[in-house]
């Protein structure tokens, strides 16, 4: 028998439950990311309903992420499997976040939920009353550098969706596809992008019937369209070229507007990224020798600086003269980042976090050594903390309120006999448990903001002690960077790209390079076809 499905919603009103789980997963994200950018979020309107859909690189944070941050009520679709860890069926409940997959007795089972059939059912009536909806198409989590193959599951919603509104007299919901952007996704302390792109075209459905035709026709764009927002590349050494591109594009471009490097926000760097994508698409497809050589060129200078143990920001930021003063300024940084570190602050997050960080660690490597794709890992990561550090803070708050206020330990003994200390021994059991409780993780929040400086000061010192080596060759190096930079810009300068005052964004189904254009030249249109890339061959 189908487990309960939750019924629609058209106030869209948050609810406490929801609030409160919706606060919870922006707690854990901000801890995760050290940014999270969400862009354009005020285009989306109220009069009718939204079908946001999203690549899954991810597993676990995938979700909790656009929970956390995309606007409204948002009932998120995920598959079944995703509730098989502990406690996460239960915490995804309370967060809006019903699971689909098969709709045989294995997922009633394991989730206890309700069959997909009822989920679509039930989802296309909270659409079609304007509500909002988050589904991954592609439906199982995944590692791979672009879209795996799109099911018809969103089609088919949509489809039934459309007709429910009709049927009411109410506006069609929206498809609206999501960038869902990772600095490194299975890493701590990384940075993450949500771009709400404009709503995709569709073709007019069919009245009645099951609809294939169009179904099929409108899963195609899907794919498509999921590759283009989230940059799609055949493999992760395109996507890292493309990455390390910008960089120094973005260099380029500030040495040329003479304002001083600073680093873009994140959300900044994922649009260099879709416009250096474009860009060196269509010069693939328009001149493919030119943009094979300039891709050499690239990859080989990337190699160096890797074999050098530098990033593409280190030759630009390289100030022309280094002066002892500069030294000293970074060194005092440093130094004064590391006294910091060594505060009341400090200790109190190594106390309160040391051991479950390091057995997450060991966790992690166990993991690594079973083959655990990298979609999953940040997913445990997450997930483990969520029992491992309370668990922890928990033992280790009930030992030291024994410690201190139980007459049978040989600690209190001292206190007690001391002449101020001694006040220490009347403190209430209760009320000293909770302090410890909440002064662990709040150590730990304000360590990581000390330690963070530190890092920076660290990569600062770092720089500078690279910048004095001279068998790194510098003038050559700045030099080669420069020159590929140059040749990115004016690449860039000559076509009308993602950003630009003139851009048009394709139609749905099509890619970024099927509507790039010269500058100057007039919107032509897209092609019948989405144009198959090359890449970086």
């Amino acid at each position: 028998m189908d487990g309960e499905v939750p019924s629609p919603s058209p106030s869209r009103k948050l609810g406490f439950t929801y609030r409160l789980f919706r606060s919870f997963f922006r707690f854990l994200t901000s801890i995760w990311f050290r940014e999270v950018n969400l862009v354009d979020d005020e285009s989306l309107g109220d009069e009718a309903g939204v079908l946001f859909i999203t690549w899954h690189p991810n597993g676990l944070i995938d979700p909790m992420l656009m929970t956390a941050r995309l606007p409204g009520r948002v009932t998120t679709l995920v598959h079944h499997r995703l509730f098989n860890f502990p406690f996460v069926g239960w915490l995804f409940r309370a967060a809006g976040v019903i699971p689909i997959g098969t709709t045989g007795p294995e997922m009633l089972n394991i989730v206890r939920g309700p069959s997909t059939a009822a989920v679509l059912a039930t989802s296309a009536e909270e659409l079609a009353n304007g509500g909002r909806v988050l589904m991954f198409p592609e439906e199982n989590t995944h590692g791979a550098s672009t879209v795996q193959h799109v099911r018809s599951g969103v089609s088919r919603l949509l489809l039934s969706a459309y007709r429910k509104a009709d049927a009411l007299g109410r506006p069609r919901p929206r498809l609206v596809p999501v960038g869902l952007h990772y600095s490194n996704s299975h890493r701590f302390r990384e940075r993450a992008a949500i771009v709400l792109e404009r709503a995709m075209a569709l073709p007019e459905p069919p009245a009645e019937g099951n609809g294939e035709a169009w179904v099929e026709a409108v899963t195609n764009a899907i794919e498509v369209e999921l590759g283009r927002v989230n940059h799609a590349k055949s493999t992760w050494r395109d996507r890292t070229l493309i990455w390390k591109g910008r960089s120094v594009v973005h260099a380029e471009k500030m040495r040329q507007s003479g304002e001083a490097l600073t680093p873009p926000s994140y959300a900044e760097a994922v649009l260099g990224a879709r416009r250096l994508r474009a860009g060196w698409e269509y010069m693939v497809v328009h001149d493919p020798r030119a943009a094979n050589e300039l891709v050499k060129l690239c990859e080989a200078h990337f190699q160096e600086l890797d074999r050098r143990s530098l990033r593409p920001i280190d030759i630009d930021a390289r100030p022309p003269e280094l002066t002892a003063s500069g030294y000293l300024r970074v060194l005092g940084s440093w130094l004064w980042s590391l006294v910091w570190m060594f505060g009341l602050v400090t200790w109190g997050a190594m106390i309160g976090n040391y051991v479950p960080y390091k057995f997450q660690s060991l966790v992690d490597r166990w993991n690594r050594s079973r083959g655990m794709d990298d979609s999953l890992l940040g997913s445990v990561k997450v997930l483990s903390s969520l029992v491992v550090f309370p668990l922890w803070w928990l033992l280790l708050s009930l030992s030291l309120v024994w410690t201190l206020l139980d007459d049978q330990s040989p600690v209190y003994s001292g206190l007690a006999s001391h002449q101020l200390l001694r006040y220490v021994t009347d403190l209430p059991a209760a009320g000293m448990f909770v302090f410890f409780m909440v002064f662990w993780p709040l150590a730990a929040r304000a360590h990581m903001k000390l330690y963070a400086r530190l890092v920076r000061s660290t990569r600062r010192l770092r720089q500078w002690t690279a910048w004095k080596d001279e068998t790194n060759e510098w003038q050559r190096l700045v030099t080669t960077q420069r020159s590929i930079a140059a040749r990115l810009v004016g690449l860039g300068a000559a076509l009308v790209l993602p950003g630009d005052p003139d851009w048009e964004d394709p139609p749905a189904g099509h890619d970024d390079v099927s509507v790039v254009r010269p500058r100057g030249a007039s919107p032509a249109g897209a092609s019948n076809s989405p144009i198959s890339a090359q890449g970086f061959e």
